[in-house]
Parts: structure tokens; sequence; C-alpha cells
């Protein structure tokens, strides 16, 4: 289970990365044709690079501490699909399965123990 947590929170990160990008991209060419509301899309996508960089933290903790990794990948995907919604789509299913399989590993014995 931990393995899986892993995967799906470095991959879950890794696709938020490409998500936030686009979404600072958008931001930037709404804010250089002058579109209102384009600062709230630049902040939404520097909130959910954030949100990504956590995920990958998350991901990479599930090995060692599967709670905090199933805390940090929670909160990356709640925060990072508030900041960007539809974009951040793929990252949530991603990082909901991670932390859930991070939680259930939180059960198993280590597998350096094993």
């Amino acid at each position: 289970m931990r393995i899986a947590a892993l995967i799906c929170g470095l991959s879950g990160g890794i696709i938020g990365i490409v998500a936030a990008i686009m979404a600072l991209g958008i931001g930037g060419l709404a804010e250089a044709f002058e579109a209102e509301g384009a600062g709230l899309v630049v902040g939404g996508g520097v909130a959910a690079l954030v949100c990504a960089v956590a995920a990958i933290v998350g991901g990479a903790l599930a090995l060692s501490r599967p709670g905090i990794s199933a805390v940090l990948q929670l909160l990356a995907a709640v925060v990072g699909f508030i900041a960007i919604f539809l974009f951040w789509l793929p990252s949530l299913i991603l990082l909901l399965i991670g932390a859930l399989f991070a939680l259930l590993g939180r059960r198993s014995p280590s597998p350096a123990s094993a």
C-alpha cells in the first residue's frame, strides 16, 4: 500500500505542476490582454504550484511516515482543486487515492521490517 501511495503522490504532484503551469500561462495571457479577474487566475496557479510541491513531498514520505503523507496529499488535493478547479481534476483523483493508500498502509508493518 505504501508503494502505491508513493507512486500516486508523485504522479499527482507532477501532473499538478503541469496543471499549475497551464493555469499560470492562461492567467498571464489574460493579464496581457487586460482581462478582468486575471490576477485571480495567476494567484490560483501559484497556489496550485505550492500544492503540487506539497503533494510530491507527501508522496515521498509515504514509505517512512504514511500518516503525514496521507495528510499532505489530502490537503494538497483539496486546496489545489479549490485553486484551479478542473485543471486539477487528474491530480485530485490521484492524490485522493494516494492519501487513502497511505492511510491504509499506516496499519501494515513497514517494508523494511518484513
